[in-house]
């Protein structure tokens, strides 16, 4: 919208000014009519890739993926009412991801208010149990501070979601606003004082283990945190869905913690004397519902890093509580000098894992997972993003797979089905260098498998693999366990993937046996652009280490 004042701009032009300030470069959006005013603003802002999705879900998906990979909020544009209730599922994800990202909702007119009018929501109160921040912009003067505050807060201290709604009738306002500059996070380097007294309790421990990964944990944290710890033999286990906070070809990497992690590894936390927790909010999945470390952790000293203060001693008896950003404490750590005499089990750790972390043949399997994962590995670069939902059919990366550096892991940590294609379109468009995985099963695939529209249409090369048992099958492996020989509710009737991929523009193709796998991956990836795989599996083969028909002898 024009004006004769040069000083004055609608408040959608305001809007796209800041987020220009910002040095945001990519908007993930379902367009709506009740922010028409922002879409005619980015028509004159090339400097920004608007990217149109397909459902709110997804775009809210690949603004939070998007999040992780930049350090910087992900954003998400989406309308009223439904739209809104739609791309919930992304911040609800960032959240517990502590992921920045930042959701703009078109609202309804500030005039319609409280008069429960076309699609209206009150915002604020929805998402405020979702989000560190949500407010209504109710001037269009303000909105540079409103978005200034955005950009701090999903940054800040343990970072996550804020979703600000636009009335649609502020968005036309022509008034004068003054712009702010570009935000950045606040250094927080550590206590000095409680980095020695770090350095003298692990001088006085004998059996340590560090669990790292999670809040501002970033490229320069992984590598000085792996300095430090190859530097004193400190076993290094990740947390859930963090696998990639430090090299797995680290001589310390221990490997994971979450669901289905190797035994060994669990014996080492459960016998270690100190645990030193760094990003880590040390939740449900990674401490296994509070029992591998229960919240008064009897005969083990814990030290927690963590940069929110409102986090440390939340949930957890802490010995130790440093406040600090991941990065800064890892350098301080990187850099100290002491006499801590290295530890031998850094080293054994790092052997147990190569051994969980090697596939074995599999005499019971038609199409073998774990042979599969090995000829991703042997065919694809370390900086492979993989990304993927929820559902067993991850384990089998999870345990197989060999992440390389910082973000090359987009998996959601509160267990979010659909997640894997939006989060790999969102990768292959941030890093088009790089090969990018999105898995899936045939459950979570089909929740935002939609998305591969929106793939094809700005030129992503992605490769899909989706993994189709006929069934929800995590739920179907509960079921068997709790409720034996009763299966209701957990199968499924799937299309032909393959054709599906094909009728979207991508190149696609069916696998049934082992050997059928390592030819047909060498073909997806001398595609330019979208591939997919559809793997036929045996709902039989229901973990890497289980079969479905053993859960329920009882």
């Amino acid at each position: 919208m024009t004006t004769d004042n040069p000083g004055q701009r609608a408040g959608g032009r305001i809007l796209v000014d800041q987020l220009l300030a910002q040095g945001c470069d990519r908007i993930f959006c379902v367009p709506g009519e009740s922010y028409l005013a922002v879409l005619d603003a980015l028509h004159d802002s090339p400097a920004i890739d608007l990217v149109v999705c397909r459902q709110e879900g997804g775009a809210a998906y690949m603004a939070e993926a998007d999040g992780k990979l930049t350090g910087r909020p992900g954003i998400c544009f989406v309308t009223r009412g439904p739209g809104a209730t739609n791309a919930a599922i992304g911040v609800h994800t960032a959240m517990q991801d502590s992921t920045p990202m930042i959701l703009f909702i078109g609202d309804v007119a500030r005039e319609a208010k409280d008069r429960e009018g076309f699609q209206e929501i009150d915002f604020p109160a929805m998402f405020g149990p979702l989000a560190k921040w949500a407010a209504k912009i109710d001037d269009a003067r303000r909105i540079p501070e409103y978005v200034a505050r955005a950009y701090a807060v999903a940054m800040s201290g343990r970072p996550g979601p804020v979703v600000l709604a636009l009335p649609e009738d502020m968005l036309l306002d022509v008034v004068e606003a003054v712009d702010r500059p570009k935000v950045v996070r606040p250094a927080q380097p550590p206590c000095i004082g409680a980095a020695g007294t770090l350095v003298d309790m692990l001088k006085d421990a004998a059996a340590p283990i560090a669990i790292v990964g999670g809040a501002d944990w970033d490229d320069r944290a992984a590598h000085e945190f792996a300095a430090f710890a190859e530097g004193i033999g400190l076993p290094v286990a990740c947390a859930f869905r963090r696998q990639d906070a430090i090299l797995s070809s680290s001589p310390v990497y221990a490997g994971n913690l979450g669901y289905g992690p190797n035994p060994r590894l669990l014996e080492r936390v459960k016998a270690a004397d100190l645990l030193l927790v760094v990003g880590a909010r040390l939740g449900e999945a990674t401490t296994d519902g509070y029992t591998l470390i229960t919240p008064e952790h009897p005969d083990q000293i814990l030290v927690h890093v963590h940069p929110d203060p409102d986090e440390l001693q939340s949930v957890y008896r802490t010995d130790l509580a440093i406040c600090a950003d991941m990065p800064e404490f890892a350098e301080t750590m990187a850099a100290w000098e002491h006499d801590i005499l290295p530890f031998q089990d850094g080293a054994e750790a790092h052997a147990d894992w190569a051994a969980w972390n090697t596939p074995q043949p599999r005499e019971d399997a038609v199409l073998d997972l774990g042979a599969c994962v090995a000829a991703m590995r042997a065919a694809m670069p370390a900086d492979t993003v993989i990304c993927n939902g929820a559902g067993n059919y991850s384990g089998w990366w999870h345990r197989y797979w060999r992440y390389g550096r910082r973000g090359t892991q987009l998996a959601p940590t509160n267990g979010s089905m659909g997640y894997g294609v939006p989060a790999a379109v969102a990768a292959a468009l941030r890093r088009p260098d790089s090969r990018v995985v999105a898995l899936a099963g045939d459950g979570c695939f089909l929740m935002n498998g939609q998305e591969l529209a929106t793939a094809v249409a700005h030129g992503a090369r992605l490769l899909v693999v989706v993994v189709d048992n006929g069934n929800y099958g995590t739920i179907r492996m509960h079921q068997e366990r709790e409720y034996p020989h009763r299966v209701s509710g957990t199968a499924l009737a799937n299309p032909d993937f393959a054709a599906l991929a094909r009728a979207y523009g991508g190149w696609a193709e069916m696998v049934t046996r082992t050997e059928e796998f390592g030819p047909a991956l060498a073909r997806a990836l001398e595609q330019p652009g979208l591939a997919l795989l559809h793997l036929k599996t045996d709902i039989e083969q229901i973990t890497p280490a289980a079969r479905l028909s053993n859960l329920n002898r009882r």
